[in-house]
């Protein structure tokens, strides 16, 4: 129940994202939660793979590549879809950054919600 609350509030942010900045282009919400799909297996698939590839460059930017790594995640996902189109890799930096802002908001309201008592 919390992984599907949790999947169409991140197609909710991606939506939200693409109506605050305009280099996010999703066409509807059913392309948002494709896109939200997406973004969440790259995320769990990839990124790892990414992290400790790109270990030495994490550290010497004190953990600052770690955006590069999530605007490249963004930008895959923008790829391999139709409905979801990001400018380029300063609109996926960007965009990831306010993804991930909306993500973290999202995190902390189903962690009250679905607090075990």
């Amino acid at each position: 129940m919390k992984l599907l609350f949790k999947w169409l509030l991140s197609a909710a942010a991606l939506l939200c994202v693409a109506y605050l900045y305009s280099g996010v282009q999703v066409s509807s919400f059913g392309a948002a939660m494709v896109a939200a799909f997406v973004i969440g297996l790259l995320n769990v698939v990839l990124r790892p793979i990414l992290v400790i590839l790109t270990l030495p460059a994490t550290i010497l930017t004190l953990g600052l590549f770690l955006f590069v790594i999530n605007a490249l995640m963004f930008w895959a996902a923008s790829g391999l879809l139709s409905g979801f189109h990001v400018a380029g890799f300063g609109a996926a930096l960007l965009g990831s950054l306010l993804y991930s802002l909306i993500g973290l908001v999202i995190e902390s309201a189903l962690g009250g919600l679905f607090a075990k008592k």
